[in-house]
């Protein structure tokens, strides 16, 4: 089962009528933590789609590279270049 973890969460006059207008009968979402879970799933997918596009970016420009430019490393080759690097 997945643990849980409850937040406290201040927010002003104005911030505060906004989420109201999105609760209920007035808004989408049924009660607060909803709406918060919903926020939060978003950013948190928001994050991983710009990580992506990182990765993706990167792997674009080694694969741009010319076939010449790649050299034939071993996986033992690779640890020992890396352990050199600490």
């Amino acid at each position: 089962m997945a643990r849980t973890t409850t937040m406290t969460v201040r927010i002003g006059e104005t911030l505060g009528d906004y989420v109201a207008r999105q609760i209920g009968d007035n808004g989408p979402y049924e009660n607060v933590s909803e709406y918060v879970r919903d926020l939060i799933r978003k950013d948190k997918e928001r994050h991983d789609k710009q990580a992506f596009n990182r990765l993706k970016a990167e792997l674009q420009l080694a694969f741009s590279e010319p076939d010449e430019s790649y050299v034939t490393a071993s996986a033992a080759d690779i640890i020992s270049r890396n352990k050199n690097r600490s």
